[in-house]
């Protein structure tokens, strides 16, 4: 089973505003991690989504695609708490800045021993999100579920989805965040990510860091419209976007790539610790590609709408 971990939230979505005209929002389910457990459900891989889920309306809104998309919840029973909220505006070229309501909220409602009971058999790959490191209360927690799943000989990867708006301590995030890195076998970053924890290392000196650390084999960085690029210890690939017949929005667009990076390694049997790092530059742009397009598709809806296998595999047969 793929096990994605982490938060799941509701989209508020502000639409465009006239002068004297009260502001209006749509509801949207979203989070990283739920975006990425439907994106790989869509993909065809059995897809289980480990966080605390609200009792809430908006809980009731997050379950429908989670269903629609038979992602497994491994926590069944739902939370008391209410649903974590986020305020989406979007710039002059379309992409979306966040304000974050989350302090008592549902993705935060955790303890070792809950996640560690909804823990499946058996991991194939764990794949965890940007919220873990923000707290330190809930670091501590799921740090230990890592190591814990780590032990079991699992993939273990991470998209940090670094929110700067979200940490009160920046530092501290940085030093937490490092201890998530340590672990993992793959890590997917964007361009923005890691500008916002280095901005005076490129992006090959940050791969070569990231590279570096104890057990990290591949390391992908999306670049927006300049695409995504893949690294390994001896080789390196490079891939540009898919663009849609119609343009939607990039919500989730990073989500869908890392489901379909990780469903293209699958396809290579190379999801196991050390088969990761032996991945030639064809293999590497092969497996870009295949996010790319999952990206792309997705791109082609307002909200995370990840495409379904078939049609991936339609785009790429069509050269």
């Amino acid at each position: 089973m793929f096990v994605v971990a982490g938060e799941s939230l509701i989209d508020l979505v502000a639409r465009p505003q006239e002068a004297g005209v009260a502001m209006e929002m749509s509801a949207h389910d979203g989070g990283s991690p739920y975006n990425c457990a439907i994106a790989l459900a869509r993909l065809g891989q059995t897809s289980g989504f480990l966080c605390p889920i609200s009792k809430d309306t908006f809980g009731d809104l997050l379950m429908g695609p989670l269903d629609a998309a038979g992602v497994v919840p491994l926590i069944a029973e739902r939370s008391e708490c209410n649903t974590t909220l986020a305020v989406v505006t979007r710039n002059a070229r379309g992409l979306p800045a966040y304000a974050f309501y989350r302090k008592g909220t549902a993705e935060r409602d955790i303890s070792r021993d809950k996640l560690m009971a909804a823990l499946p058999e058996t991991i194939d790959v764990f794949q965890i999100g940007g919220f873990l490191p923000i707290e330190p209360e809930d670091a501590e927690i799921w740090l230990d579920v890592v190591e814990q799943v780590a032990s079991r000989g699992a993939v273990l990867s991470i998209d940090p989805n670094v929110r700067p708006s979200l940490i009160s301590d920046f530092d501290g995030y940085k030093r937490r965040l490092d201890a998530f890195l340590d672990m993992a076998h793959i890590v997917k970053v964007s361009d923005e990510d890691l500008a916002t924890l280095d901005g005076s290392l490129s992006i090959e000196a940050h791969a070569k860091a990231l590279l570096a650390r104890p057990h990290v084999e591949l390391v992908v960085v999306t670049m927006g419209e300049d695409g995504s690029r893949a690294f390994t210890a001896s080789a390196e690939a490079a891939a540009p976007i898919h663009r849609p017949e119609k343009f939607g929005d990039t919500v989730g667009a990073g989500d869908s790539l890392m489901a379909g990076v990780l469903t293209a390694l699958a396809d290579r049997d190379a999801l196991a610790v050390g088969r990761l790092g032996a991945l030639d530059a064809q293999a590497l742009e092969e497996v870009l590609r295949f996010g790319a397009v999952t990206a792309g598709l997705n791109c082609g809806f307002v909200g995370c709408t990840p495409p379904s296998r078939t049609e991936v595999e339609t785009v790429l047969k069509s050269g």
